[in-house]
């Protein structure tokens, strides 16, 4: 990524091939940026449930996003990035957990997800109207941040590039792509399987720049980044065999680009059989009578699936001794 050789080879030796995020600056036009590339971490959190096609794409491209934005996070904390509207899918939930956990699930209709069709034009129809939200977490005793746009049948790129244009004031290119893959012999067993990848550049503030560039010179390199950023093609972000920090060069060698420390990405899920017990005890006893079903009480975590079996005699017995 550097003009030398040498530190290139020293690049390439640190950073992963797949399940990361690469943090890069371009110093020639001022814009710093994040790659992020998602393989098994992404076909984790989709194949976990049984989504039509057309959800797990917008559900993929949620979590792509809150990858590239949540990774802004310098501290221990979340980035929650959620969408309620009154579409097909009426909650799309994603999460980032520092240092690199990555969990989503959607909320929708079957029958009005099918009526939508399958092609790509469709995936803003999946979210039609409502609000797009941006929340940052860091922890009990610290209030969290929300910023909130309005949702109008526009796909989440175009909410995202909303958000930063009127709350941040930040020029922004956001470009993402998710898609199945086939590769035969995968270890999975499933020789189609789903990858995600996105871009996300920005421009440096006037504090955060380098040299001199000043008003028309600083809005011509902001459009030459942002028409360099708008030749990267989807196979590009998706191909496993392209290493990040290969397609970064080949983007933005002219600008000089340099990548950073690689953020490695996993999956992740703070359920637990204790926690789900913890909660079960928040409900009445008439509450809790209505979950029993044929003598059992079983809870299913929304993101990771997990099912947790209870016997209601346990509560009861609490109860009673209380």
């Amino acid at each position: 990524m550097a003009s030398e050789s040498s530190s290139q080879e020293r690049i390439e030796l640190v950073i992963p091939a797949d399940d990361l995020i690469l943090p890069f600056q371009a110093d020639q036009a001022d814009v710093v940026g994040r790659l992020v590339k998602l393989g098994p971490v992404v076909d984790t959190i989709l194949s976990r449930h049984d989504y039509p096609e057309p959800v797990s794409k917008l559900l993929g491209e949620a979590v792509a996003l809150t990858a590239l934005l949540g990774a802004a996070l310098k501290f221990e904390g979340k980035f929650i990035l959620q969408a309620s509207t009154d579409g097909p899918v009426d909650l799309l939930v994603a999460d980032y957990q520092v240092p690199g956990g990555l969990r989503g699930y959607a909320r929708f209709s079957p029958q009005r997800v099918e009526a939508v069709g399958q092609g790509d034009s469709a995936l803003s129809e999946l979210l039609g109207q409502g609000h797009f939200a941006m929340t940052i977490d860091r922890g009990s005793d610290t209030e969290r941040y929300q910023g909130v746009v309005p949702l109008e049948g526009e796909s989440l790129t175009e909410a995202a590039d909303t958000y930063f244009r009127q709350s941040e004031q930040l020029p922004t290119y956001i470009r993402l792509a998710v898609a199945k893959h086939y590769r035969a012999g995968h270890p999975s067993g499933r020789p189609w399987t789903w990858r995600a990848g996105g871009l996300l550049v920005q421009k440096l503030t006037r504090e955060g720049g380098h040299g001199p560039s000043v008003g028309g010179f600083e809005e011509e390199d902001w459009m030459r980044a942002r028409a360099l950023a708008e030749t990267v093609e989807d196979h590009e972000l998706l191909d496993p065999l392209l290493p990040p920090d290969r397609l970064l060069y080949r983007l933005f060698h002219e600008e000089q680009v340099r990548a950073y420390r690689a953020i490695g990405l996993e999956t992740y899920c703070s359920c637990s059989r204790e926690r789900v017990e913890e909660l079960l005890r928040r409900f009445t006893s008439e509450d809790f009578k209505d979950m029993v079903v044929d003598g059992e009480v079983w809870v299913t975590c929304e993101f990771c699936n997990s099912r947790y079996r209870f016997d209601p005699a346990t509560f009861t017995k609490s109860d009673e001794s209380d």
